[in-house]
């Protein structure tokens, strides 16, 4: 065995934007458990003491200053004879997004960051100023590499210069936002820079939700050679520890001249900004036993590398390796974690839901009972005219299925008295969409009143689907405070409801539910599809034009029917007003209608 041995403790936690009294709080307590199991560095997400992200919180000097006598306090508790590098934002003659090092009761060095993002949901640009350049810092003769997120994104600096002058370990900081496949994909960049730079690479990532943003955590360690040596939990906290060699890794580099360092370098020389020396192998062994049972009986981990005379192990030593969610499973906790955030985080301790026995409803009730507990859910039917008894019974059904109150409010009382109050001035004209609106909007008053009344949030049930093309109403099914399904494709709620529904044995979801045409019952048999195109084909329209920029003419090419796509592009452009004063809600998809597509209102550009 390789004496060369660096134990990391990944601590991946959830941080609240702005609390950073509490954010220093659970750093410290995890700085704690990584010291009890042994670890040399303990890393942390990026902006661990503010929060991701922080936004205009950060033109405020008092927050600036509060997160700098957030990180001396640290310094100063932090256990004897370990390292941290802790996420925090800097102020110096502007403001950086750093990592601070601290050992030995101080804050020993900060490296910037310096690939700010400002695309999709980034606005770095706006807030920080970027870093002057790649650093590494020495430990226990080693040295050590340190990238904040999107650094390691990019192929070059600083990652590949701090390679290059000598770091065997790359530690990246991360608050990088979720979306379908997204951990997947990370996993699959993050091999791809430790092969082509010969480098371990400890990734700590952010987890938890944050208004429209979750962020899933799966913190990873890779090997030299892109095998994963360690991978944590998704959607929740997490310690992850692990043991790398970097004997291994030089020996490695050895054979493999790409990452010889260059003559020409010596003149940019990535510093040394801190020099820890302290070296506490008796504190490693004695905690080896407690860290090989949190890991289980594994043999070495890692794929063998093939030498002139002989192989090689990738790796010595290793950690945990969670297995990833994928499919339903993957999506469904992306947005129970959302949910279960945005309440916690903003003191709402009860939610209620209009339950309409469709299949919005359904899931929306299905994720908030999963992430508050049905306790803390309330369900509320709300008949009309129109309502098939068919909807009616599944909605009860559903609720004693699922175990919470539903109240029944029939809307007929008031929306006769809408009719009767607009008679007068609407004399002479037919009954038209203007009557199914006054359906809704009455459906909003009634749920609004009960979240005054009682301190409930309501959350609506609108999906991508309908939010894209505008089917819904102001001031009606879009009154409320979160969408949790704001970002869920129609498609994906069908399966997702169907996944649920049978996930632990029981059936929640009556059958007639899954399977019965979309409706919004505003009018006699009424559908969805007498207004949109099928879900399917409207799903695929979405993903082209919202999600890739596709035009009309790509999107037929594609094999999409010319009469849909010009009905669902026209819809989409013309609703961008009502997006604009619909509530907040979880971003599932790699682009949302809200902070990742920013469309003018006042737009002549015609639709494809």
């Amino acid at each position: 065995m390789s004496l060369d041995l660096v134990r990391i403790a990944l601590c991946q936690i959830d941080a609240v934007v702005g609390d950073v009294e509490g954010n220093t709080e659970r750093i410290a307590a995890a700085m704690k458990d990584a010291s009890a199991a042994g670890a040399r560095i303990a890393v942390f997400p990026e902006l661990a003491i503010s929060g991701y992200p922080p936004e205009d919180l950060l033109l405020r000097e008092r927050f600036l200053r509060d997160c700098r006598d957030a990180i001396g306090d640290l310094a100063a508790e932090a256990p004897e004879g370990l390292v941290s590098v802790v996420g925090w934002p800097e102020r110096d003659e502007d403001v950086y997004n750093a990592a601070a090092i601290l050992d030995d009761g101080d804050v020993i060095a900060s490296y910037r960051k310096m690939h700010l993002p400002n695309y999709g949901v980034f606005d770095e640009l706006r807030y920080f100023q970027e870093g002057a350049g790649p650093a590494t810092f020495a430990l226990d003769g080693h040295r050590i590499g340190i990238t904040i997120c999107e650094d390691i994104w990019q192929p070059s600096d600083p990652l590949e210069r701090e390679a290059l002058s000598g770091a065997r370990l790359i530690l990246n900081l991360s608050a990088s936002p979720y979306d379908l496949g997204k951990g997947e994909r990370r996993e699959r960049m993050l091999a791809t820079r430790a092969r082509d730079n010969v480098a371990a690479i400890a990734y700590c990532g952010l987890v938890g939700g944050q208004d429209e943003l979750v962020f899933d955590g799966r913190s990873a360690v890779l090997g030299h050679d892109g095998a994963v040596l360690a991978r944590g939990k998704e959607f929740e906290e997490d310690l992850l520890v692990c043991d790398v060699d970097l004997e291994v890794i030089g020996a490695a580099r050895l054979r493999d001249t790409r990452r010889r360092r260059p003559a020409r370098l010596a003149q940019g020389e990535v510093p040394v900004i801190a020099a820890v020396s302290t070296v506490l192998r008796q504190r490693v062994a004695e905690s080896d036993e407690a860290v090989a049972a949190e890991a289980g009986d594994s043999p070495l981990l890692g794929a063998n590398e093939q030498a002139g005379d002989g192989a090689l192990p990738a790796a010595i030593g290793g950690g945990r390796i969670t297995e990833p969610l994928t499919g339903p499973a993957e999506a469904y906790a992306a947005l129970t974690l959302g949910l279960r955030d945005y309440c916690r985080k903003n003191g709402f301790g009860h939610v209620v839901i209009g339950l309409s026995g469709g299949i919005d409803s359904t899931l929306v009730a299905l994720l908030a009972v999963d992430a508050l507990g049905k306790d803390c859910v309330t369900g509320v039917t709300m008949p009309s005219r129109y309502t098939s008894d068919g909807t009616k019974g599944d909605a009860h059904e559903f609720a004693t299925r699922l175990g919470i109150p539903i109240h029944e409010i029939a809307i007929e009382g008031p929306f006769k008295a809408f009719e009767e109050a607009l008679a007068p001035t609407f004399a002479g004209r037919e009954p038209d969409l203007t009557e199914e609106n006054l359906q809704a909007r009455v459906r909003g008053t009634l749920l609004m009143g009960l979240s005054n009344k009682f301190g409930w949030l309501v959350l609506t049930t609108a999906n991508k689907s309908e939010t894209s093309v505008g089917y819904s109403t102001l001031y009606g099914d879009m009154a409320g405070g979160f969408a949790p399904l704001k970002d869920t494709p129609k498609m994906l709620v069908f399966e997702l409801s169907a996944w649920r529904s049978t996930r632990d044995g029981d059936e929640l979801v009556p059958p007639e539910v899954l399977t019965r045409p979309p409706s919004a019952e505003l009018r006699p048999d009424q559908k969805d599809e007498d207004s949109l195109p099928p879900y399917e084909i409207l799903d695929a329209i979405i993903v082209g034009y919202v999600e890739r920029d596709l035009s009309r003419d790509q999107l037929i090419a594609s094999g999409l029917p010319a009469e849909h796509v010009d009905r669902a592009l026209s819809l989409i452009d013309r609703a961008e007003y009502k997006r604009r004063q619909g509530p907040p809600g979880i971003r599932l998809t790699s682009r949302a209608l809200s902070r990742d597509r920013r469309v003018p209102i006042t737009n002549r550009y015609p639709p494809g």
